[in-house]
């Protein structure tokens, strides 16, 4: 029953005319194909988040962006700096994909190799890009469930020096600051900011355990962005970045808390390439050197509930080295717009930790490198149908490398004011640095023979305008259906003494739009995803996988000076694993059980008082919901934060 609803709903949006609604005006999108590609033709499912959504809409951080991107389930254990994980379309934590600028940026270090969503603030952030579906023909180990790319701000050309920033404090002792310098010169410009945000914070302990004492976990965070762009002749440009965030936070425990577990991360990032236009503008060649250094401490000393001293330490870097190539080849006989990108690229990561207490010590030493060489190319047929193609090849060291490729298509139909697309592709995971080769005192040892954990999926999908209210898109209705199959995926063997590719696991669902502008100064979206995931070997759902989640969300802006922002998230009962659910006494269940629905509701306002400062006020978790995102970590209470952002 449950399958043929789920059949009968896509069936019902793709007689619509299929995909999450995109801005009415061109949007241009270099994370789908490594070539800046207007939205409408990308063979991909694409969020983007610009700067004015990030501002608007009051985010404070990374994780609390993506929580509204169709087919995005985040998962946290509290407030900002608390972990922050990703479930993708169905796909593991583990399989999303993070870039910085383009450049990888999951940490060497994390045992799964997994992003932390919860430590990222927003400050130097001008928009993020979210491709949904397969990415390793493009960006190789980690992109099965999709890719996020964080871009840096850069000052838009012919501006002059000029300052900005943020000051806002409000409820739990919140204190966020934003400053910086930008500008630009007919052949250089420049980017400095600074960001730093404290908190008191909340417990993020559930309360209805019994043993609960309220304690907060408070958080501090600063961050650093540089950024020198330098064309000394047109065609030709050299860019330097250097980004610094570290973050301080007390973690909490279920089903107790623990007053005496801190942490601390710290990013050091920096990123130097150069570009050059040749055969008149029609190839550009570039190569690019990045390094980033990962450090996390996790300190948790002896008190009354808790006799042992825990310090823990964990240190990943990872290296960069990529030449990169676009080439636009124009019309060639039925082929128009046609283009190709290739390149290859070399990658160094390396992980030195230590974690836990004798005889249970977590070690992980050792290196891995990995070469990969990819091609794509992308044309236009008939002046209606785009057609695009991936491959990438991975030569790791250590591991069996991995061929993935991506093949896709988009079809305009300007005659109902519609697209359809549809794309089908591979990805894989490396096995991480703790899987090949971490220890855990005498009783395991990390699986050097293990094998990437792959997957293929397909996707179909498009979007129509609807002519209502005086306007020909006065409303779009968009669908994706989705399917993916998992393989080889890693886990314990039966003696817990190693890890090897034994399981198997399929995920498939639909996401769904509807943006009406009934208004020229109102817009409001809903956007529902539904998903179906099952372990192949026991039949059961993926844990933490809800099958319905849906936001609503509005842009209110009755003069052009104030903007009303409301943000409604709901998320549907999603699964807990065995023994990772708890009662209200503490006492875990041996069986899958459910955590309850929940409903969010954040407003952001926001006034421009005079050209160069604009006053606003964020309320997050105004009905002061205790919803639980995962089983015994409630989401930060009602909260109230008012500043003003200015620039001059």
């Amino acid at each position: 029953m449950r399958r043929s609803l789920l059949l009968a709903t896509s069936a019902l949006a793709l007689a619509f005319t299929p995909a999450h609604a995109q801005q009415a005006l061109p949007e241009t999108i270099v994370t789908a194909t490594r070539i800046p590609t207007e939205q409408a033709r990308v063979p991909a499912a694409v969020t983007v988040l610009t700067r004015q959504d990030i501002e608007e809409r009051g985010w404070r951080s990374l994780a609390e962006a993506l929580a509204t991107v169709p087919g995005m389930r985040l998962v946290q254990g509290g407030g900002l700096g608390q972990q922050a994980s990703a479930f993708l379309r169905g796909s593991n934590s583990r399989h999303v994909l993070v870039l910085l600028d383009g450049v990888p940026v999951n940490d060497p270090s994390e045992p799964n190799g997994a992003f932390n969503f919860g430590n990222e603030m927003l400050g130097d952030i001008e928009r993020i890009e979210v491709v949904r579906g397969p990415g390793s023909s493009l960006y190789g180990s980690g992109a099965i469930g999709g890719v996020v790319n964080m871009i840096t701000r850069r000052a838009p050309m012919g501006t002059p020096a000029r300052a900005f920033g943020d000051l806002a404090a409000g409820s739990n002792r919140t204190l966020r600051g934003v400053l910086g310098l930008e500008g630009t010169t007919p052949t250089t410009d420049f980017l400095v900011v600074g960001q730093s945000m404290s908190s008191r914070g909340s417990d993020a302990t559930a309360p209805r355990f019994n043993a609960n004492t309220g304690e907060r976990e408070g958080f501090t965070g600063a961050a650093g962005t540089a950024r020198l762009g330098w064309a000394p002749v047109e065609g030709s440009r050299v860019e330097g970045l250097l980004r610094w965030r570290e973050n301080g936070a007390g973690l909490d425990n279920i089903p107790r808390d623990d007053p005496n577990n801190e942490q601390t991360d710290r990013r050091l990032y920096g990123q130097l390439r150069g570009e050059t236009a040749l055969l008149g503008g029609a190839w550009t060649t570039g190569l690019r050197a990045a390094v980033t250094e990962d450090r996390r401490r996790n300190v948790n000393l002896p008190d009354g509930l808790n006799p042992t001293r825990t310090d823990d330490l964990f240190r990943g870097t990872r290296q960069v080295l990529d030449w990169g190539n676009r080439v636009r080849l124009g019309d060639l006989g039925p082929l128009e717009e046609a283009g190709i990108a290739f390149g290859a690229t070399h990658e160094r990561e390396s992980s030195d930790s230590q974690a836990g207490s004798p005889p249970f010590r977590t070690s992980v030493d050792a290196t891995a490198r990995n070469t990969a060489f990819h091609a794509g190319a992308q044309a236009r047929v008939l002046g209606r149908l785009d057609l695009s193609a991936g491959l990438r090849q991975d030569l790791a060291e250590d591991y069996d490398g991995f061929t993935s490729w991506q093949l896709g298509a988009v079809l305009a139909l300007p005659e109902a004011q519609s697209r359809l697309r549809a794309s089908a592709g591979t990805a894989f995971k490396a096995p991480s640095l703790y899987q090949r080769f971490g220890r855990i005192g005498t009783s395991f040892r990390g699986n050097p023979d293990l094998s990437p954990e792959r997957s293929f999926a397909w996707e179909v999908g498009g979007e129509t305008d609807i002519p209502l209210f005086g306007r020909d898109d006065g409303a779009t209705l968009g669908a994706t259906w989705f399917d993916t199959r998992f393989r080889d995926l890693i886990n314990f063997n039966a003696a817990f003494s190693t890890l090897e590719n034994v399981e198997r696991a399929r995920a498939r669902g639909a996401e769904l739009s509807l943006v009406l502008r009934p208004m020229p100064w109102l817009d409001a979206s809903a956007a529902w995803t539904v998903t179906e995931t099952r372990d192949e070997a026991t039949g059961r759902p993926l844990p933490r996988r809800p099958r319905n989640v849906l936001t609503l969300a509005a842009r209110v802006a009755p003069t052009d000076r104030l903007v009303i922002a409301p943000e409604l998230l709901f998320t549907g009962p999603s699964p807990e694993g065995a023994f990772a659910a708890y009662d209200n006494t503490g006492r875990s269940f041996t069986s899958i059980t459910y955590n309850k629905a929940g409903t969010v509701l954040n407003l952001t306002g926001s006034y421009r008082v005079s050209e160069g400062i604009t006053a606003y006020a964020e309320g997050r978790n105004l009905t002061g919901s205790r919803f639980e995102p995962a089983n015994g970590f409630v989401v930060p209470g009602r909260s109230l934060l008012a500043g003003a952002r200015f620039t001059f």
